[in-house]
């Protein structure tokens, strides 16, 4: 008899990545958001130096040739991402962090297109306009035209630069294939990701972390970091690719609703209708289309 269901992992990721959102955005009352960057992947690379280090050094000639893709990826998925949410949660909801980070698949189809000439089927086109309906709508909070004249709300902005690197992020990953395993993998990319912010934690007014934003780091630098990405990759491997990424689609309503509990934050109708359209989008880009049951049968 089984205790933990293979689908708590993926679940028990979602959960976590919602709770750093909101995170992010209680930290930004008590960090800079530099400082937290910069500390957050340290502490990340401390806790898995005595697991991977020894694995790193006796395969470092065959590490050397891909530096420059490993450099690459951790400035996007782990330097401009964080940074753009970190410095985006002082001028944004903790939901709307999270409406705007669920775009991240339907982005990652569109720029596969454009990159990578990956064409997206009709309904993945579907989807995308839905979606972007759906961003439009919740930016302008329910008055599209209001963008023409007052511009997108500066967070949002940076949420939505930092969802597109990350979504170039996920396409890199998937088509260079490193061959180093997750754990070194995601080891090598943290390290780099220090070196790239020493000049931005650098740059920042104070490094110092007061006592009540110690627990905001170490959530960040282990659970978020590490414990949310071990259960990611435990549901990858009990469930698969495509039934773990369906979890995904909870991320931007878990972040609501634990930042209406923890933060406080109002929902508006703008919230619910532009989260909808874009999680509805998202959703329907994802689905795959069935063959016919002639063809089914035939095969």
């Amino acid at each position: 008899m089984r205790i933990f269901s293979p689908l708590l992992f993926p679940l028990m990721a979602v959960l976590i990545w919602a709770t750093n959102t909101v995170v992010s955005k209680a930290a930004a009352s008590v960090l800079d958001p530099a400082a937290i960057s910069f500390y957050r992947w340290v502490i990340a690379a401390l806790a898995l130096t005595p697991f991977c280090l020894p694995q790193l050094w006796r395969r470092r000639s065959e590490i050397r040739p891909w530096f420059g893709k490993l450099l690459v990826l951790a400035a996007l998925g782990m330097v401009l991402f964080q940074c753009l949410a970190y410095y985006a949660a002082h001028s944004t909801s903790a939901t709307n962090m999270g409406v705007i980070g669920s775009l991240i698949p339907m982005l990652t189809l569109l720029l596969g297109a454009i990159f990578f000439a990956q064409r997206p089927g009709k309904q993945a086109l579907a989807g995308m306009s839905i979606s972007l309906f759906g961003v439009v709508w919740l930016l302008s909070k329910g008055q599209p035209l209001a963008l023409l004249q007052n511009g997108i709300n500066p967070g949002d902005g940076m949420m939505l630069l930092g969802s597109v690197s990350y979504a170039l992020y996920g396409l890199l990953i998937r088509r260079w294939q490193l061959p180093f395993g997750p754990w070194l993998n995601l080891y090598m990319q943290i390290l780099l990701a220090v070196l790239l912010l020493v000049p931005v934690a650098l740059s920042a007014d104070s490094l110092a972390v007061p006592a009540e934003g110690w627990g905001l780091v170490l959530f960040a630098g282990l659970a978020s970091s590490l414990l949310a990405a071990y259960c990611w990759m435990r549901g990858l491997a009990c469930m698969g690719a495509e039934r773990t990424s369906v979890f995904m689609n909870l991320l931007p309503l878990c972040t609501a609703l634990i930042a209406v509990i923890s933060l406080g934050e109002p929902i508006h109708g703008y919230h619910l209708l532009g989260g909808g359209l874009i999680l509805g989008g998202v959703m329907a880009s994802q689905l795959k289309r069935r063959a016919p049951v002639a063809e089914q049968e035939a095969a």
